[in-house]
């Protein structure tokens, strides 16, 4: 059995007793279950385990070189395809990812739907399967991990003060490419300054000057993600810099040190907030510790306050507390780790030292 053929087996099994069939359309869950790495392509799997790949024209060939289930080459909709099939198999439960499928898609495959039959709303049940990693999968995310280091390495040679924010990260998204990533894992983000106070802050004409620079950056290799934080002070840091940093540091490392099989989420989560409370930062943290990544940079689990996920060997999530003040700047510090058997390993190679250039 394939590495798909079981995939597609444990995803059957959780059916349970609600729905005879599921209609994948998203396409990181089609290509968990089938391999395959186009653009357009649906997965109709029965409860046997038995599936049938729909595509376009245009990856006829790919697609028998990646899937190994039927494959019916679809001209127009897929759900026209998906419809026949339905009616072919004979079920009356089919189930449909609620959080892929549009309004319009979900109306234009009820209303060709035979009588009797009925479309069961499903939501992130291949998403869960895809949050315990297997070996390769851990082994491809490792390998994305290590070229993502290694690309801000190599930027951080070419950078010069004065540098754009802009011009920066396009460094950085170069040097992932040459060394072999598909793409940035999302926008890299290069925040200096007070700007560094906006946790998603987007690449701008800013220059960089003397002061605090945040760098988040990630990449995708062999089709799995990254992600990285770092912090660079320009110049030499000042003692608030370096006790901010020193804070969340201690944060990150105490969320670190709660990971295990059994623990909560949000118990990792609590261990960040509790260390910054002892800093009087609590309050300029406003965001989650961490998530999962995989085939997507953002994945189940999620590490927040209010989750209760217990954590399973082979997880791979990010660990990522930061401080925000406005107009003065922000600090966050994030590795990815996979969860093992006795506690974690951490994959990021980048020091946590504080920087300065």
């Amino acid at each position: 059995m394939s590495v798909e053929q079981e995939r597609r087996a444990r995803a059957a099994a959780a059916f349970g007793d609600r729905f005879d069939a599921l209609y994948v359309t998203g396409s990181h869950n089609v290509r968990y279950l089938t391999g395959f790495t186009g653009s357009n392509g649906a997965l109709f799997l029965l409860r046997d385990g038995r599936a049938v790949f729909f595509t376009d024209p245009r990856y006829t060939v790919a697609s028998k070189s990646q899937v190994n289930c039927r494959i019916v080459i679809v001209r127009g909709p897929l759900a026209k395809a998906a419809l026949t099939e339905i009616a072919r198999a004979r079920v009356l439960r089919i189930g449909f990812e609620q959080d892929q499928l549009t309004f319009a898609q979900f109306e234009g495959l009820k209303s060709g739907l035979s009588l009797g039959a009925d479309l069961i709303p499903v939501s992130g049940l291949v998403e869960r399967l895809r949050m315990v990693k297997d070996a390769d999968e851990t082994a491809r995310i490792k390998a994305s991990v290590l070229s993502n280091s290694r690309a801000l390495e190599l930027a951080l040679k070419r950078f010069k003060t004065g540098m754009t924010e802009s011009d920066f990260a396009a460094e950085i998204d170069h040097q992932n490419r040459k060394l072999g990533a598909e793409g940035p894992a999302f926008d890299t983000i290069v925040a200096a300054a007070e700007r560094a106070a906006l946790p998603h802050s987007q690449p701008g004409a800013a220059k960089i000057g003397a002061g605090i620079l945040l760098v988040d950056m990630g990449a995708f290799r062999s089709g799995y993600a990254s992600d990285m934080t770092r912090m660079v002070y320009v110049g030499r840091a000042d003692a608030k810099y370096k006790r901010a940093y020193k804070a969340v540091l201690e944060a990150q490392l105490a969320a670190i040190d709660a990971i295990r099989p059994g623990v909560s989420t949000g118990a990792v989560d609590r261990a960040a907030r509790s260390t910054l409370k002892k800093h009087g930062l609590e309050k300029e943290f406003v965001h989650s510790t961490g998530h999962g990544l995989g085939l997507e940079i953002h994945e189940m689990p999620r590490i927040g306050r209010k989750d209760k996920t217990k954590l399973e060997a082979g997880m791979a999530i990010t660990v990522e507390p930061g401080v925000y003040i406005e107009g003065w700047g922000g600090i966050r510090i994030e590795d990815t780790v996979v969860v093992t058997r006795t506690g974690c390993e951490i994959l990021t190679p980048t020091s946590k030292e504080l920087r300065e250039i």
